[in-house]
């Protein structure tokens, strides 16, 4: 039998030809971004551009109840998403039709649609929500805390699983609308600025809005009741600042540290450039943690850095973050010198401006006190690993790094690189090779070795962040009288500012997955 061969008409491959890519059969998006360190954190196909969050929060039970509206884009076919969340998920809808939904590892929420999500298009999840955030564990802790009054979140690299759903890494930024309703007489701290109060049926509700984008590890929330001052700076940016009520022997000194704030910021925007964020402020509830943490507009200080009386290091340490860490975020959780390198390099800084030592003088004792043998020496702070992740190296000599390019390349460039850094990377993320092309765009000079040296090498570099007469200097001395016999050049003078700079070290205590 003969079979007929069949050829499409040229109207009908014209048909062929004009079905939608959207016809396609969709594909799940990842449950995580492939993190270096946190392989799961975050989700692939689609980005968030805004979150709405309209919760409830009774302090006496620790019940949230909560519903998360989140305006996101597709950025491929997705039959199926995931969000990061740990609460128990009453419904979700996507585009306004119901979707299915299951929790899945410890932290995922994974959504099918009704429809496929097409690829380029803007689409809406709302997801209902309630649960007792301090009762969840996640790798054996919550990041909700409990406080006598009511409830603190402020965690890194992740809080939000606990109190909304989201995509957690920092590469997904988004703005934010944070909505509470909590018993009268209580009150609510966030992020940007406070939009409005309303009071109904023995409950007020706080509605604050961060405008800028801001990455979900950096959303904080606190309830409770706190003493609240406001005012404005020059520039007319409101300051807004909140205390416990009960931190006792501590509030003395904490008002007398968080309130030089704007001061403080607007020293920074002299080094740094101009204030990226429209509201500055900072508050202290009453935790028994140790840490601090650079939420976006309002860190969070634990009462803790306050036990040894006023602590203005700790602040400059925290809003330096509003640049380094805030404005200009991470792109791999390896990357954390992008934050606190310099964020401690700015606390010597502030040293510099109090003269109470200079950077050269800060980084010359902490070269010498640290002996190459000392374990100080084997975390590379461009990949520290995510155990070391907020080790005291990334801090110190994260900063030592910095000193050196200073020397290597003269103030006029470093400061420049400084600001034009946070200029052209505005509210986006980068790498610490990143910042090593555009230094050495900037500087025209290679900087390959001293990058490598400093930040990538597991070793005591043979010789510090020096410049003529300092501690380079005398340890070719010191070698040179050791040859002939004679006395070793004496120790470096400890800074009078290094107890306040080490004071502050508790700020990385609370930065890793099992925090405290």
């Amino acid at each position: 039998m003969r079979h007929r061969l069949i050829v499409p008409s040229a109207a009908a491959a014209a048909l062929l030809l004009a079905i939608p890519a959207s016809a396609a059969e969709g594909t799940p998006g990842a449950p995580g971004l492939g993190d270096t360190y946190y392989p799961t954190s975050g989700n692939g196909g689609y980005d968030v551009s805004h979150y709405d969050l309209r919760l409830k929060y009774q302090p006496k039970t620790d019940l949230l109840e909560g519903t998360a509206t989140l305006n996101a884009t597709a950025k491929q076919d997705l039959s199926r998403f995931n969000l990061d969340f740990a609460l128990q998920v009453d419904s979700v809808l996507v585009g306004g039709r119901k979707a299915t939904f299951a929790a899945t590892g410890d932290h995922e929420l994974e959504i099918t649609p009704a429809r496929q999500l097409d690829a380029g298009k803007p689409f809406t999840v709302v997801v209902r929500y309630k649960g007792t955030p301090s009762e969840v564990e996640v790798n054996g802790f919550s990041a909700w805390l409990r406080t006598p009054d009511g409830a603190v979140v402020a965690n890194q690299p992740e809080g939000g699983w606990w109190w909304f759903p989201s995509n957690d890494h920092p590469t997904d930024k988004a703005t934010y609308d944070i909505s509470v309703a909590v018993p009268d007489g209580t009150q609510t701290i966030s992020n940007g600025t406070l939009q409005s109060t309303s009071s109904r049926a023995g409950w007020t509700r706080y509605n604050w809005r961060s405008n800028k984008p801001q990455a979900t590890y950096l959303a904080t929330l606190a309830v409770g009741k706190f003493d609240v001052t406001t005012d404005t700076t020059a520039g007319g940016l409101p300051v807004i600042n909140a205390y416990s009520k009960d931190l006792g022997d501590n509030a003395g000194a904490a008002r007398a540290s968080v309130e030089r704030t704007a001061e403080v910021a607007d020293w920074l925007s002299e080094v740094f450039g101009p204030y990226p964020f429209n509201a500055l402020g900072g508050y202290v509830p009453n935790t028994k943690t140790g840490y601090a943490l650079e939420t976006q507009t309002r860190p969070f200080y634990s009462p803790r850095q306050f036990a040894n009386g006023a602590n203005v290091s700790v602040v400059v340490h925290e809003l330096a973050h509003q640049w380094y860490g805030d404005n200009v975020s991470l792109k791999d959780w390896r990357d954390i010198w992008i934050n606190e390198g310099f964020a401690r390099y700015s606390q010597w800084l502030w040293s510099e401006k109090e003269g109470e030592g200079t950077a050269q003088e800060i980084a010359d004792y902490v070269y010498a006190s640290r002996a190459a043998d000392d374990p100080f020496w084997k975390v590379k702070p461009g990949d520290p690993g995510a155990e070391n992740q907020f080790h005291i190296a990334v801090y110190d000599r994260g900063a030592l790094a910095l000193q050196a390019l200073r020397n290597e390349i003269g103030d006029e460039d470093f400061f420049t690189i400084l600001k034009q850094w946070q200029t052209e990377n505005r509210y986006g993320t980068a790498s610490v090779r990143d910042f090593e092309k555009f230094a050495e765009k900037v500087s025209g000079k290679p900087l390959s070795t001293l990058f490598d040296t400093w930040l990538f090498t597991p070793s005591k570099p043979t010789v510090g962040p020096g410049k003529t007469g300092s501690i380079a200097e005398r340890a070719a001395e010191s070698a040179k009288a050791k040859a002939r016999g004679k006395q070793a050049a004496p120790q470096v003078k400890q800074p009078r500012s290094w107890k306040q700079i080490q004071a502050t070290n508790g700020v990385h205590e609370h930065k890793h997955r099992h925090g405290h």
